[in-house]
């Protein structure tokens, strides 16, 4: 029986990629038109390579994590997967992630390299879609938390978005997913009326889900644990733009980064742009702009940060190639 499910439109996907490249484009267009190019480029052309170097530790620690935490709910689903091919799946789904108009395939990537040795794809989807979803959790409730460490700070009170608009996020997050762990049987038959499109193969999805639901239910401690390590890779990233900011020698504390590293991600969240650029420099500089600081300052930081993950994302390449993959 087929996994398989229809794709989308090639107009309709050709369509929406030409408007997030309108939208990144636009943006940044905007963002340069009102700065000294001259001005940014010194600043990074002086940047530290020992701090760069060390961001970049940063963030291979945070993937390490990440594979860990894959790992872990792969385990919770009976799933025994090395430690080295997670590595190099995940490492294959972020150069995809970086280099791809979509972090779908990344995700596609890493069901396929799992879906074997979890002998159903469907399982494989559902051990990612968990890892998505503790990690959006995570996100929200960083942000939600630095959102609201800046009511400490009245100069830096104005964010690109509400705290309270964060809290929500999370608990709608909590709550969309509480029911699905804590009452695996009755979520699934709240999925009862869609066989209604195809019966057998959306019943057999349904089965599987259940079983996959119940196994996270029987290990609490395991989704527990998921979801602290998903809560540390989120305030890692922090502790790597600090790094990123060292290397650049600009005047933003920790406690600035603990509020707009997160938000800038929640705002990435919408599907607006391309990989992030535009909307990220926009939030950046919109924070940046409320602490004083020159918008330049914002753009080198996002557009380093960028760079540097995108570099490190080549290590995904190398491990394709090495795949045997053309």
């Amino acid at each position: 029986m087929s996994d398989a499910q229809p794709t989308p439109s090639p107009w309709r996907r050709a369509a929406l990629l030409a408007s997030k490249i309108i939208v990144s484009v636009a943006l940044l267009a905007l963002l340069f038109s009102r700065i000294d190019v001259r001005r940014l480029w010194a600043i990074a052309r002086h940047a530290s390579l020992l701090w760069l170097a060390a961001a970049l530790f940063v963030y291979f620690l945070n993937v390490l994590a990440s594979v860990w935490r894959w790992r872990l709910l792969l385990r919770a689903q009976g799933v025994a997967v090395g430690g080295r091919l997670l590595l190099g799946s995940f490492l294959v789904a972020s150069f995809f992630n970086n280099f791809l108009p979509s972090n779908i395939g990344g995700d596609v990537i890493r069901i396929r390299d799992t879906a074997r040795p979890a002998q159903s794809a469907t399982v494989a989807t559902m051990v990612i879609l968990s890892d998505r979803v503790l990690g959006l959790m995570a996100l929200f409730l960083v942000a939600a938390v630095g959102a609201s460490a800046a009511a400490e700070f009245p100069a830096h009170a104005v964010l690109p978005i509400w705290p309270s608009w964060l809290w929500a996020g999370f608990a709608l997050c909590t709550v969309a997913a509480a029911p699905a762990v804590l009452a695996p049987i009755g979520f699934s038959r709240l999925l009862q009326p869609l066989t209604v499109f195809h019966p057998e193969w959306v019943g057999d999805r349904i089965d599987k889900l259940t079983e996959t639901l119940s196994r996270f239910r029987r290990q609490p401690g395991t989704v527990a644990t998921c979801f602290i390590v998903a809560v540390g890779v989120q305030a890692s990233m922090i502790i790597y733009y600090l790094a990123v900011i060292h290397a650049l020698h600009l005047p933003v504390g920790i406690w600035d980064l603990a509020v707009i590293v997160p938000i800038s991600f929640v705002v990435q969240l919408i599907p607006l742009s391309i990989g992030g650029f535009g909307v990220r420099e926009a939030t950046f500089s919109l924070y940046f702009a409320r602490i004083g600081l020159p918008i330049e300052s914002a753009l080198v930081m996002s557009l380093v940060g960028a760079a540097l993950l995108m570099l490190f994302s080549t290590s995904g390449a190398a491990v394709w190639f090495a795949r045997g993959h053309q």
